[in-house]
């Protein structure tokens, strides 16, 4: 059954929740590419904005990933770089991923102590993980709209690349049962009338 809900809601929720990260509540927004995960994450740091006097960092593991055939192994870079600072309670960072340069950044993106963290992007919520998290929130939507979606965003030159990494989730997502473990399942297309920017579809 599908439910309107309100981002305002939720970020009272996450902020009531515990600490598990340190100091810091870490909120993961996982799902398949094309979903709406960036969107999502993105209206619910606006919400915990005015809460926390200011917009709560948010990390997309795409900028993390070395190219396309690290969809899932980039992990410890982001472990090593954000999460383990972060479990000690001192500030982490990471370098970007040029996808135009395909190269690493060289100058790093800090990451503060901070009462929440948002990470968002294909295995963000991950079995590993998971004992860390606050909230845990599967994105989804139909394949045919994604994959629309990523060509109308990255043009249809990276179709084989694209249908690659959708076999490559699609894998993943299997073996980790990241939408069964989630907290929130979100409807990344919906059809319920509401306000997009200040509202979402929960499914479960």
């Amino acid at each position: 059954m599908a439910v309107v809900e309100a981002y305002a809601e939720l970020a009272r929720r996450v902020l009531a929740g515990p600490a598990r990260l340190g100091r810091t509540r870490l909120v993961a927004v996982d799902g398949p590419s094309g979903a709406g995960k960036s969107r999502f994450a993105a209206r619910l740091a606006d919400a915990l904005a005015g809460s926390l006097g200011g917009r709560p960092p948010v990390v997309h593991t795409d900028d993390l990933l070395d190219g396309w055939d690290d969809q899932v192994t980039f992990w410890p870079r982001l472990d090593e770089g954000v999460l383990a600072p972060l479990r000690n309670g001192e500030p982490g960072a990471y370098r970007r991923y040029s996808w135009v340069r395909q190269c690493f950044l060289p100058r790093p993106v800090p990451v503060p102590v901070a009462p929440v963290l948002v990470v968002e992007g294909v295995s963000a919520a991950r079995a590993v993980v998971r004992p860390e998290l606050t909230l845990a929130v599967f994105v989804t939507a139909p394949a045919s709209l994604r994959l629309a979606r990523a060509v109308a965003r990255d043009g249809p030159e990276i179709l084989p690349e694209l249908r690659r990494w959708h076999d490559g989730e699609r894998a993943h997502f299997a073996v980790d049962e990241t939408a069964t473990h989630a907290d929130l399942l979100v409807d990344g297309a919906p059809t319920l009338p509401h306000d997009a920017d200040r509202y979402y579809v929960r499914l479960r």
